[in-house]
């Protein structure tokens, strides 16, 4: 995995196998973060990773200059990893070793971009329960938006706070406001 864009534009990092992750292509972040660099200011962001894994998402929006980052991951050994490259890197990366269903339950932080990248296997079930819990709970600051990537078999186009979705590759982005 690279960063695209940013302070460290260009930089490969490399995690360890032993990762149970699926990390984001680098041609669908470099899609998706096209759209986003049109929407938002990066700077004055507050930005949660949901099952960050690598933090392949993390150090994008931290390399563009988002300065309020949570890092939210389950897995002990995808927490480590993220904290040792974000100091490696120098970036003020807040990382939580916490299931992101029961985080969304108790945090009152709000953010204008909740990314969630969960594993493909997650029921249809969990992926509605966790886009109701960031609504019912009023994460979103105005203008937010949710952003859950999903492989092209789900569809959440019938959910109201749904906007749209871009399909790249095996990966869907779906948008929620």
């Amino acid at each position: 995995m690279r960063i695209i864009s940013g302070s460290h534009k260009g930089r490969r990092l490399i995690a360890p196998k032993k990762l149970p992750v699926r990390p984001t292509t680098d041609m669908a972040k470099e899609a998706l973060f096209n759209v986003l660099q049109h929407q938002f200011d990066f700077d004055d962001l507050t930005v949660i990773d949901l099952f960050s894994g690598t933090g392949n998402i993390t150090y994008e929006f931290a390399s563009r200059g988002t300065k309020n980052i949570y890092a939210v991951d389950a897995n002990n050994h995808c927490v480590q990893y993220i904290s040792k490259t974000s100091k490696a890197l120098d970036f003020d990366i807040t990382v939580l070793k916490q299931d992101v269903f029961r985080y969304l339950e108790r945090t009152s932080l709000k953010a204008d971009v909740i990314f969630a990248d969960p594993p493909y296997e997650l029921s249809q079930a969990d992926l509605s329960r966790l886009v109701q819990l960031v609504f019912e709970k009023e994460l979103l600051l105005p203008e937010g938006q949710l952003i859950l990537e999903h492989t092209p078999q789900r569809d959440f186009s019938t959910f109201e706070p749904f906007v749209q979705s871009r399909k790249y590759g095996s990966s869907v982005f779906s948008f929620f406001e």
